[in-house]
């Protein structure tokens, strides 16, 4: 079927889905001050506003991700554009803070359909020479969705109100569901008629739900608790998964894949480093500068603008040499980013952020790209659903994390109040201790992206056929035999 799909239209529609979520999400972030005056909405709630939305999307991408494996990754991607879209409009219409926080929770379930997929349909179509640059050029709509979102978003809330950046995914969903409907031809399902892991999914599931209420209830005992409690969740799921014959995350793929287990490990550390960067900038802009939500998403659209610009490069690049030395380019960039925000303070210069910006979001486009070839090229056929989920949840746990961590320091420094004058030094403290806890994080994704090996050899065998047709050779007990599954 590979042969008849149109490759450009599916490069289209597949990067359409992927610019939507992270234009909304930076729009978001933009628009948190005004949504919390409105709502009268706390500093600890209005990171949930941002917070549900990713850890709704982690709890639900493997799981979608195997569904669609199964019963059809088209169908999935489909039905998340209709939930994305439709919980836009009712968004628009919330007239409580509670209503928002329960639509962004929907809201990620429709999220984790889209990008769970997306790149699983790209890597099933695109032969493996030519992924690093169609993912690249994915990569590309991500990020030009992330440099639109303040600058549109700024422009919206202070135009129209924060609710008419909702209402504006409407027409946008709309366009796409079009576009499926009429020009998205095929379907691509690597593992038909295999079963679905129900109990895997409730296990993993409640325990990032367990771990991040934690946050948020730290340094209460309650906290600790919650977070302990997740902890052994995950470890009850990775020993189901290891005993399971039809598991829905294969953890031998971490197990016996250098590749990609450290590539995930990398990707996973990065985005806990960088995420809660725009959240923290688009506060400090808003309440510590005093500027308008236009003028602050005008400044922070250079970090995803550069990321824009070396993803379609870094992508084209990794297809050549070896996608973690570009990579792990990207990751030194960031770490110097997040360095230099530490310093910052009530007199920092616009100049002086907009450097920090442009080294993090070089940093981003360097090591986005490279890093989901190296994922994707170390995996056969029938794993590329999850792989893309995974993928996509290393990110989203990452950034979930990033958020948790930004909630657990308003916690406490401080507490459950509105962030008003008397409290600017304490937000102050808060914001300098996340950045320095980013970039030693920072530091150890450099280590992973380093330590996770060549994947030329690999490359070469998809090459020759491998992937596209001949078995691989198995163990005993149905297992790849060599380092990747």
């Amino acid at each position: 079927m590979g042969e008849s799909v149109n490759k450009k239209t599916t490069l289209f529609i597949t990067a359409s889905g992927s610019f939507l979520t992270p234009f909304m999400g930076s729009s978001v972030n933009i628009a948190l001050p005004s949504m919390g005056r409105e709502l009268a909405m706390d500093a600890i709630l209005l990171s949930w506003v941002s917070t549900g939305y990713l850890l709704s999307a982690a709890m639900f991408l493997v799981p979608l991700g195997r569904i669609a494996d199964i019963h059809g990754r088209k169908k999935i991607f489909t039905l998340g554009i209709w939930v994305f879209t439709f919980c836009s409009l009712l968004l628009g219409m919330a007239a409580s803070s509670w209503m928002v926080l329960t639509l962004r929770i929907l809201q990620g379930i429709g999220g984790a359909m889209i990008f769970g997929t997306g790149i699983a349909i790209l890597t099933s179509v695109f032969p493996v020479n030519q992924r690093g640059r169609v993912l690249g050029i994915n990569v590309t709509s991500v990020y030009l969705g992330l440099s639109l979102g303040p600058f549109v978003g700024g422009f919206l809330t202070e135009h129209g109100g924060w609710r008419s950046i909702f209402l504006l995914m409407v027409p946008l969903g709309l366009l796409v569901l079009g576009l499926i409907r009429w020009r998205l031809k095929g379907e691509w399902a690597g593992a038909r008629g295999e079963k679905f892991d129900l109990l895997g999914s409730l296990l993993y599931g409640l325990s990032l739900v367990a771990v991040m209420y934690g946050f948020s209830r730290i340094p209460g005992m309650p906290g600790a608790g919650f977070i302990a409690l997740g902890i052994l969740g995950l470890g009850a799921f990775v020993w189901w998964e290891l005993k399971n014959e039809s598991p829905l995350l294969n953890i031998h793929l971490f197990q016996k894949n250098r590749v990609f287990a450290f590539s995930n490990l990398a990707s996973l550390i990065h985005y806990s480093a960088t995420f809660g960067v725009g959240f923290l900038l688009s506060l400090y802009l808003q309440y510590i500068k005093g500027y308008s939500p236009s003028h602050a998403g005008s400044i922070l659209i250079f970090q995803p603008a550069m990321q824009a610009v070396f993803s379609p490069f870094a992508g084209r690049l990794s297809d050549k040499i070896e996608p973690r030395i570009v990579a792990s380019l990207g990751m030194g960039c960031s770490v110097l980013g997040l360095f230099l925000l530490v310093f910052l303070g009530e007199e920092t210069t616009v100049g002086y952020l907009i450097a920090c910006l442009i080294f993090l979001g070089s940093g981003f486009g360097l090591f986005s790209s490279p890093n989901t070839n190296a994922v994707m090229s170390s995996v056969e056929k029938k794993f590329y659903g999850v792989s893309s989920s995974i993928v996509a949840t290393m990110r989203l746990v990452g950034q979930m994390l990033s958020m948790g961590m930004a909630t657990l320091l308003f916690s406490l420094f401080l507490g459950r109040v509105q962030i008003t004058p008397p409290y600017y030094p304490l937000f102050l403290k808060s914001v300098h201790t996340a950045f320095l806890i980013f970039a030693f994080l920072c530091i150890g994704g450099l280590f992973a992206s380093l330590a996770r090996g060549r994947i030329r050899e690999k490359t070469t065998a998809n090459r020759t056929g491998k992937e596209e047709g001949a078995p691989a050779a198995r163990g005993p007990h149905g297992r790849r035999k060599g380092k990747a599954i």
